[in-house]
C-alpha cells in the first residue's frame, strides 16, 4: 500500500498517501545545456567506518550516471554532490571520473571536477603550492578525456593574501588546459571554509575580481557555475560576462527563472537537484525547447519547494536529501552514504522530502515508495 504515517513537528504524525507521477521520457534538442551534478552509491557492506576510508557501489553508481544519460542530461562528476570534501576523497574521485569516462556511451555529455582537495590547507601551504595541487588533478582529469570543471579550493582561501593571488593561480591553471573550463564559485554556505573566495568577503567585490579573471582567460573559459542561492547576483554576473562565455546555473532555490532566462540572457543548468528530479527537468527543458512556457512552467515550478527544502541551511548536508531520494525512487538498495552522512538530517526533515517530492509528483511507483521509506523511518523510532 502507498499510504504512510509520517512525524509531524511537535511529536505528532500524520498520513500521506503517495500518488504516481508521470514515467520520465529522453528529452532531446534542447536549447539548454544540462549537467547533473551526480551522487555516488556507497557499498554498504563493506569494513569502513566514517573518516576511515572510502567504498563506492560502482555498479550502482554508473547505472545512476546511466539513467541520466539516457534522459539526455549531462553528467557532472566528483562534484561536491558526490561528497567531494565531504567523504569522497581525490584518489577515489580520479578512479571515479575514469570510470565514468570509460562507461559513458558515445556523445554523452560529462565534466569533471578538478580542485586541491588532496592539499591540506595550512600555514606552510604557498600559493605555488596550491598551483602545483590544481595542475596535477587537471592533468589527470583531462588524460581522461574529461574536460575540466575548476573547483573551488579550501587550500587557496587559505593561503591568498589578496585578489591577486586568484588571479595568478586561475590564470596559470588555465593557461596549461587543453580544452576550455567551467569555473565553479561555490558559495560560503555550501562550504563554509570558502568564505571570502577571490579574496572579497563581499559577493559583488568578488564578482568584479572574478570576471576580471575571466576576461583575462576568456579563450580558457567555457562558462562559470556560481552556487550563491540569489538570482539577482547570477543575473548580474550573466549579464557582464564575455561574449561567448556561458553562465551555469547553480542555485538551487531558482533553477526555473534563471534557466528560462529574460530579455538580456539565460542560464544554463549545472545542478545538484537534478540529481532527484533529472524527469521533471526533462520534461521542462523539452518544453522550453518547443516554446511552451506553461508545461515549462507545470514540470519545475512543483520541484522548487522539494528544492528548497533539501538546500536548507546548513546547504552542505543537501546530499542527504538528494541520496534518500535515489534510494526511494529504486536507484539503490539502501540508505547508506559515504562517511555515514545518512545521519546528516533529521527524521522530520526525510518525512518532508517524501511529502514534497509527493507534491511534485516525482514517484513513479507508490507503492515501492512506501515499502522503501518504512524501514528507513522505523529504524529512527517512527511505526509507518
Amino acid at each position: 500500500m502507498s499510504n504512510l504515517i509520517l512525524p509531524i513537528a511537535g511529536g505528532a504524525t500524520a498520513s500521506l498517501t503517495l500518488t504516481a507521477g508521470p514515467v520520465p521520457e529522453p528529452g532531446g534538442d534542447w536549447t539548454r545545456i544540462a549537467y547533473a551534478a551526480a551522487h555516488v552509491v556507497a557499498d554498504p557492506l563493506a569494513d569502513v567506518d566514517p573518516g576511515t576510508g572510502v567504498a563506492v557501489d560502482w555498479e550502482r553508481t554508473l547505472a545512476f550516471r546511466h539513467h541520466l544519460w539516457s534522459l539526455g542530461l549531462g553528467v557532472a562528476e566528483a562534484m561536491d554532490t558526490a561528497q567531494r570534501g565531504m567523504g569522497l576523497d581525490w584518489p577515489t574521485s580520479l578512479d571515479l571520473i575514469r570510470r565514468s569516462m570509460k562507461d559513458a556511451p558515445a556523445g554523452a555529455l560529462i565534466a569533471s571536477g578538478a580542485g586541491t582537495d588532496h592539499l591540506i590547507p595550512g600555514p606552510d601551504v604557498t600559493i605555488d603550492d596550491v598551483i602545483a595541487a590544481y595542475e596535477m588533478q587537471c592533468e589527470a582529469i583531462e588524460a581522461t578525456g574529461s574536460r575540466v570543471i575548476l573547483m573551488a579550493s579550501r587550500a587557496l582561501v587559505a593561503a591568498a593574501r589578496s585578489p591577486d593571488d586568484y588571479a595568478r593561480v586561475y590564470g596559470r591553471v588555465l593557461s596549461g588546459l587543453k580544452q576550455p573550463a567551467i569555473l565553479h564559485w561555490l558559495g560560503e554556505m555550501f562550504d563554509p571554509a570558502l568564505e571570502g573566495y577571490w579574496g572579497d568577503p563581499d559577493h559583488m567585490g568578488a564578482m568584479d575580481t572574478c570576471l576580471s579573471v575571466i576576461a583575462d582567460n576568456a579563450a580558457k573559459v567555457d562558462g562559470i557555475k556560481i552556487s550563491l542561492l540569489s538570482a539577482e547576483k547570477e543575473i548580474s554576473m550573466r549579464r557582464r560576462l564575455p561574449d561567448g562565455v556561458a553562465m551555469y546555473t547553480g542555485d538551487d532555490f531558482n533553477y526555473p527563472d534563471l534557466i528560462a532566462g529574460d530579455e538580456e540572457g539565460f542560464s544554463h543548468a549545472l545542478l545538484g537537484i537534478f540529481d532527484p528530479i533529472a524527469g521533471s527537468a526533462c520534461r521542462a527543458l523539452t518544453s522550453l525547447a518547443k516554446g511552451d512556457h506553461a508545461a515549462y512552467s507545470a514540470a519545475f515550478d512543483p520541484t522548487v519547494p522539494l528544492s528548497r527544502h533539501i538546500f536548507r541551511a546548513p546547504t552542505r548536508f543537501y546530499k542527504t536529501g538528494v541520496v534518500f531520494m535515489a534510494y526511494l525512487m529504486g536507484h539503490q538498495d539502501h540508505f547508506t552514504m559515504v562517511s555515514g552522512q545518512e545521519s546528516a538530517r533529521s527524521t522530520l526533515h526525510l518525512a518532508e522530502i517524501l511529502r514534497l517530492a509527493n507534491d511534485a509528483q516525482l514517484f513513479i511507483d507508490p507503492d515501492e515508495v512506501a515499502r522503501r521509506a518504512r524501514p528507513v523511518f522505523q529504524a529512527r523510532g517512527v511505526s509507518v
